[in-house]
């Protein structure tokens, strides 16, 4: 079996302060791939930049304060690559690959939006240029006997189950027609698999981001926006999914939850000695 989990640490400084680093010393996952940690290396604690027992890749953004993704991984990754090969969002600290034995891991933290603003325009781009890519990582993987999985916070609701309030929200980033077509198209043209979704057909949910205002997380009033995409032969492997909500409000250390899946696949280090 093999455990990888994903999650949007809101800062990893301040995570680290508030659970994340006793989460991380008693999970069984294998993997972890960490998004908007908002920090460059050095200015992270010894103990939080290189824990013990992973071997972390962090790549942070060139503006300051911003973005961030890391992977931390038990087995010494083969390989490792920054950005997808596109100048404008390469050096943005959004997107991390390793290799390890048989898969290709990437943590990716896709551009939240805001409709009628720059901003929109900037994850529209994003997107625009990551679904090209996405079919070349699938058969560059293939080609090597490869599986892949991009986890992280895609910043977008597929579909009217993966969010509480989808009647409101038609117009709001993150749930916009064109926004939700496009992920459709990674999984029906690129061929990957939201895991999540697969062993969980029917929803609501499960949510993995409940906003800090009002009493979002007591009402359960999420969006399920971080994801474990998948090439086919992995996804089939896909054991179980979930989503590791904080048992309250006060016991959150980020407003996103990990999404943790283990798949019936060779560890990593099992996989090199066979």
């Amino acid at each position: 079996m093999f455990t990888i989990a994903t999650v949007n640490v809101n800062g990893l400084r301040a995570a680290a302060k508030k659970g994340f680093s006793e989460w991380l010393a008693a999970t069984d996952a294998d993997v972890v791939c960490l998004q908007e940690t908002r920090a460059e290396p050095g200015q992270l604690p010894d103990q939080v930049r290189e824990p013990d027992g992973w071997h972390a890749v962090h790549v942070h953004s060139e503006v300051k304060g911003r973005n961030g993704v890391s992977i931390l991984s038990r087995t010494a990754p083969d390989g490792m690559r920054v950005g997808f090969g596109e100048a404008e969002f390469d050096g943005s600290g959004r997107y991390v690959e390793i290799d390890l034995p048989g898969l290709v891991v990437a943590s990716l933290y896709l551009p939240s939006g805001d409709v009628d603003t720059p901003r929109q325009d900037e994850k529209e781009r994003f997107m625009a240029a990551f679904l090209p890519y996405l079919v070349e990582l699938r058969d560059k993987a293939a080609a090597s006997g490869r599986e892949v999985v991009v986890c992280g916070d895609w910043n977008i609701a597929h579909r009217e189950v993966d969010l509480k309030n989808w009647r409101n929200n038609q117009k709001s980033a993150g749930f916009l027609p064109s926004e939700r077509a496009w992920l459709s198209r990674v999984f029906d043209e690129a061929g990957y698999v939201d895991v999540v979704r697969r062993l969980h057909p029917d929803g609501p949910g499960p949510y993995s981001w409940w906003s800090y205002r009002g009493r979002a997380f007591d009402n359960d009033t999420g969006w399920r926006i971080d994801y474990h995409v998948t090439t086919p032969g992995l996804a089939d492997r896909a054991h179980t999914a979930v989503v590791e909500r904080a048992a309250s409000h006060a016991e959150r250390w980020s407003d996103h939850a990990p999404v943790t899946v283990t798949y019936d696949w060779p560890a990593a280090g099992d996989q090199a000695q066979s």
